[in-house]
């Protein structure tokens, strides 16, 4: 890969500009192949919350985990869950609760393998020590700037 500058140019970048950059190339990247299979990237993190769940989980405690996710709040990730129910995806009981439906849990397979093959080609080249370090420096960057960011 040719990089926009050398390294001395580089160490003087902006990292504001680059962590967005990156956000932005990445999450439409993930959205665009997701949108392939006719799904929105808020009803994958749904679907998946349900897919890794041992029992149904209730909407408030689905919303309360993804509402920060990429600042979708959570009159945002309502209509995506409503979605999901229209589509007939996941249920809801009248107690809140949600659960996938077959359909449900053959699209979640079929995404959960392109997010695979997605994560595979965002990594590429990446050894898993660098992510590492670039994981901790972007952590450090959000501490030392007062930010807040959480991701199970």
């Amino acid at each position: 890969m040719e990089y926009t500058h050398s390294d001395a140019d580089l160490i003087k970048q902006p990292i504001g500009y680059w962590a967005w950059a990156a956000s932005k190339a990445v999450v439409a990247r993930i959205r665009g192949a997701l949108a392939e299979l006719g799904i929105t990237q808020p009803q994958w993190w749904v679907l998946s919350q349900l897919a890794h769940a041992t029992a149904p989980r209730h909407r408030e405690e689905v919303s309360a985990l993804l509402r920060g996710y990429l600042d979708t709040g959570q009159e945002g990730l309502d209509v995506e869950i409503d979605a999901a129910v229209e589509h007939g995806w996941i249920t809801e009981a009248a107690d809140g609760r949600l659960e996938l439906t077959p359909a449900g849990r053959a699209l979640f397979e079929k995404a959960d393998v392109r997010q695979g093959e997605l994560r595979a080609e965002r990594h590429a080249g990446i050894s898993d020590e660098e992510y590492l370090t670039t994981m901790k420096v972007l952590q450090r960057f959000i501490h030392n700037t007062g930010g807040q960011a959480w991701h199970h």
